[in-house]
Formats: C-alpha cells, sequence, structure tokens
C-alpha cells in the first residue's frame, strides 16, 4: 500500500512536469475530456505521431494511465528507470506476450486507464494506418470502456527521423465518445479494429480542418464500420 502511495505521488508529480512542458514548448487546444470516464478502467486507443504522443494523451487528464511500449524503448537504463517508475509496461512487437498482456488487465482491474497505439509505430506522413485488432480482449476481460483519442500537430513537430522537436507548434488533442464493454464485445476484434481506424481518422480530419489545415486522404479501402445501438 505504502509503495503504491508512493508512486500515485511519484506519478503526479510527473505529470505536472509534463503540463509544464507543454505549457513553455506548445500551444495546447483540447476538445472532448469530459469523454474520458472519471472512474474506473478505460482503455485510450490513440493514433502515433511523434515520440512525445504519450505526454500530449495523458497530459492533460486527472486520471492515472499505464503506458504500453515496446521492449526496445526500456533498453536504456535511465530511460527504462524513469518510465517503469511511472508504471510503464514493455511489450515485445510482433509476438503474443502474454506477461505484458497479463499486466495490462491487472492495471485495468486496479481502476487505472491503459494507454494504446495500435498502429504499432509512429507515422511517416502524419495519417492513421490501420490499427492492429487485439485490445478488444483487454476491454471485455477488464469490462473497461474504450475511448478513440487523436493527435494532431505532432507529426509536424516531431516527424520520423528528425533528431529533436520543433517548440511553439500548434497541438490538437481530442477525446472521443467512449465505446462500451458490451459494443465491444458485440464487435469482436477485427471489426472494432476498423472501426477505431475509420473513427480516428475522422476525428484527424475533423481536426485538420477546424485548424485550417487540409484533411489527410486515404486509399487502402479501410472498410467503414458503424456500431449498432
Amino acid at each position: 500500500m505504502f509503495l503504491r502511495t508512493l508512486q500515485r505521488f511519484w506519478y503526479i508529480f510527473g505529470l505536472w512536469m509534463c503540463r509544464m512542458f507543454c505549457v513553455v514548448f506548445f500551444r495546447m487546444h483540447l476538445q472532448g475530456q469530459e469523454n474520458v470516464p472519471r472512474k474506473g478502467p478505460f482503455l485510450l486507443i490513440c493514433n502515433h505521431q511523434s515520440y512525445l504522443d504519450p505526454i500530449f494523451c495523458g497530459a492533460p487528464l486527472r486520471r492515472q494511465l499505464v503506458y504500453i511500449g515496446r521492449d526496445s524503448l526500456f533498453r536504456n537504463w535511465l530511460f527504462r528507470s524513469i518510465i517503469v517508475s511511472v508504471g510503464a509496461i514493455p511489450i515485445r512487437r510482433d509476438t503474443a506476450d502474454l506477461s505484458a498482456v497479463k499486466q495490462m488487465i491487472a492495471k485495468l482491474k486496479m481502476g487505472l486507464g491503459l494507454c494504446l497505439f495500435p498502429e504499432a509505430t509512429r507515422t511517416t506522413d502524419g495519417k492513421i494506418k490501420p490499427m492492429r485488432p487485439g485490445f478488444a480482449m483487454l476491454s471485455r476481460k477488464a469490462d473497461a470502456p474504450v475511448v478513440p483519442v487523436v493527435i494532431d500537430g505532432a507529426y509536424e513537430c516531431w516527424p520520423k527521423g528528425r533528431k529533436m522537436f520543433l517548440p511553439l507548434k500548434h497541438i490538437t488533442v481530442s477525446y472521443g465518445k467512449p465505446i462500451n464493454p458490451e459494443q465491444v464485445a458485440r464487435m469482436g476484434d477485427d471489426k472494432l479494429a476498423a472501426y477505431l481506424t475509420d473513427v480516428t481518422r475522422e476525428m484527424l480530419n475533423q481536426c485538420r480542418i477546424r485548424r485550417g489545415k487540409n484533411p489527410y486522404t486515404y486509399n487502402d479501402n479501410s472498410e467503414r464500420l458503424k456500431t449498432s445501438e
């Protein structure tokens, strides 16, 4: 109990540091924070534009999040110590990492939020790639709603291949309407992944239009799906 309380205070300290970082270096515009559940477990399903996405996604929220990162990010002892101290979980890419899955479910059952980037890698052009399935199982196991999130501007701020981010950029973070566990169960893994790909692409384009940017166009013929009520 003491260690959990200590980790909670450390997380809050890190959260405020991240907020200050965003205030100093970026012009943040937020939408839809009221869609994030105030209590209980939930999954944030987010597009992946830059290394800073976990900060952009989590810093505006009062809820504690657990982040999932590829195992290669944990190889540097200093960076590993920092992200593990706030509850980050490593996962092996392109494998069925059962240990990581069990840890994720345990964190959700503790009432925490889980932040996932199902594209599995950063975008190379700002667009949202088709999301990989699998996260629906986490929602079903922990009875956790799924909240779509999009970040716009992070790609221009720190595109893949650039060594350092560009400060004073406009960043928009938009939190969409949650999908409850019953809807998730009815849709299944593949349909949910395709649906959220479609939803987040539309959310991202709406963010861009509001900022006076050109919307993205997609040519992969992703199926447009709608949840049934």
